[in-house]
């Protein structure tokens, strides 16, 4: 995680974004967008003005946020850029310069002291109190830092409540906006967290949780920046998770332990050391009920589990369904991505939804009747997408299904053994997906690439090949 000199939360409540117009067609909009990118991206906007031009600066500027946001990289502010740009998010800069004083910006001790400054009208004294300290904990925990409450003079991390302009240059914006802001470790202000008074501060799920920002917060008075991990305490977006089951994501306690180290607290409950055992995922006999792409990632659906493939890293990150998607059934058993449309479908048996990146459509689930299926499919067993021929593909036991996505309606020839137009993959297909111009096709006990060009199979891989094991 890049530390910066100045950390500034603002992870804001969730609510519904309406959707912009495209862009080009609004001069507030054409602001909005200049205004983000300055903020955010550090565009200079009197030297390359956004209305203007698309010259390499701003294009860059576009390409750096559309990469953190896993938003298609295309340099240009499309409609699913000015969506996300809508989104409730950090005031923190994603490309602020680092500290200038010497080293990273850390804590010189582990035994840091903090002070409650005032309290919110909102809470009992006591529930804040008790947020603030377990908030605290998330990061003790994992490190060998201690935090000790005073209550007179002055703290390393002193915290307040405050409403608009409060004296640090940085005023809150009123309800549903900035939450709160840090600043990172260093003598005067640094370290101190500062809470939006027009929010409506709680201990549960009803407005916003004071745990769960000010865990976020002390990451930055900490030293930590952001993560693009959208499972991790420092993404910079707020979202609800019950604080009695918390615990700090994989990704934050390496950023947190690379600044301080790993916790030398002896712990009576942990047991004794074990040789570390390969994920289950690096079983060569894992079998997946559907794969697909989805932005440069792929999504492994296993019974409850998904996998995320992450690019350029190949790192995988585990998930259960329904903490990504409270909606959708566990047992997915086909998916996959149109990147024209840049969406995903999801099927379990006689219904499927639509989702654009990772938001659930609306109007969803639907029958997989309306795409022409007949009443005797009652399952698909694999999808995909080719990108050269524009259909998708479905099998169904041993035959396949072509639906052509231009004109919407399957082909008059389906359905149609699969070795007519897949020979050597088999009978029967569990999974398919495709990346990098191939197909690959996961039955029995291995995974097949195919090339459709060539109309055959040109390599054999174990079905773990996807994974660093």
């Amino acid at each position: 995680m890049k530390i910066l000199s100045l950390l500034l939360l603002c992870a804001a409540g969730a609510y519904s974004a309406q959707k912009a117009p495209v862009y080009g067609e609004d001069d507030t909009i054409r602001q909005d967008v200049e205004e983000y990118l300055k903020k955010y991206y550090g565009l200079n906007s009197d030297k390359n003005p956004v209305l203007k031009t698309n010259a390499s600066p701003l294009s860059e500027k576009i390409r750096e946020m559309q990469r953190f946001f896993g938003l298609q990289v295309t340099g240009k502010v499309d409609s699913n850029t000015l969506e996300a740009m809508q989104q409730p998010r950090c005031g923190v800069s994603d490309v602020a310069e680092y500290s200038t004083f010497p080293g990273r910006p850390v804590w010189r001790t582990h035994a840091l002291t903090y002070r409650i400054l005032n309290y919110t009208p909102d809470m009992a004294r006591a529930d804040v109190d008790t947020a603030i300290q377990k908030a605290f904990k998330v990061w003790s925990d994992v490190t060998p830092l201690t935090f000790t409450r005073i209550y007179y003079g002055t703290a390393d991390i002193q915290i307040s409540f405050a409403a608009r302009e409060h004296g640090d240059f940085s005023p809150f914006d009123g309800p549903h906006g900035t939450l709160a802001h840090a600043f990172a470790p260093s003598t005067g202000i640094g370290g101190d967290a500062h809470f939006d008074e027009d929010e409506r501060w709680t201990k549960g799920s009803a407005g916003t949780n004071l745990f769960l920002v000010a865990a976020h917060e002390f990451g930055h008075s900490l030293g930590l920046s952001h993560s693009n991990d959208r499972r991790a305490l420092m993404f910079p977006t707020y979202s609800y998770t019950d604080p009695a089951r918390y615990q700090l994501p994989k990704d934050d306690i390496n950023g947190i332990q690379a600044l301080y180290g790993p916790s030398r607290k002896p712990n009576p409950q942990t047991p004794p050391p074990r040789k570390p055992t390969p994920p289950s995922y690096c079983d060569p006999a894992i079998s997946f009920d559907a794969i697909t792409t989805l932005r440069n990632e792929i999504l492994f659906f296993k019974g409850r589990t998904l996998l995320r493939r992450m690019p350029h890293t190949g790192n995988v990150i585990n998930y259960t369904i329904s903490s990504v998607w409270p909606s959708l059934p566990s047992g997915i058993h086909a998916a996959y991505e149109n990147q024209q449309k840049d969406q995903v479908l999801l099927f379990k048996g006689t219904k499927y939804w639509a989702m654009k990146g990772y938001r659930i459509l609306p109007n969803y689930p639907q029958s997989i009747y309306t795409l022409g299926f007949p009443r005797t499919v009652t399952t698909i067993d694999a999808a995909v997408y080719h990108p050269d021929t524009r259909k998708t593909y479905y099998f169904v036991n041993d035959k396949y299904w072509s639906f052509d996505e231009a004109l919407q309606v399957m082909d008059k020839d389906s359905p149609q053994k699969i070795a007519t137009k897949f020979p050597t993959i088999g009978t029967k297909v569990h999974a398919v997906f495709h990346a990098n111009g191939l197909l690959y096709f996961f039955n029995g006990k291995q995974q097949l690439e195919f090339n459709m060009k060539l109309k055959k199979v040109t390599r054999v891989l174990t079905k773990n090949s996807w994974f660093s094991c």
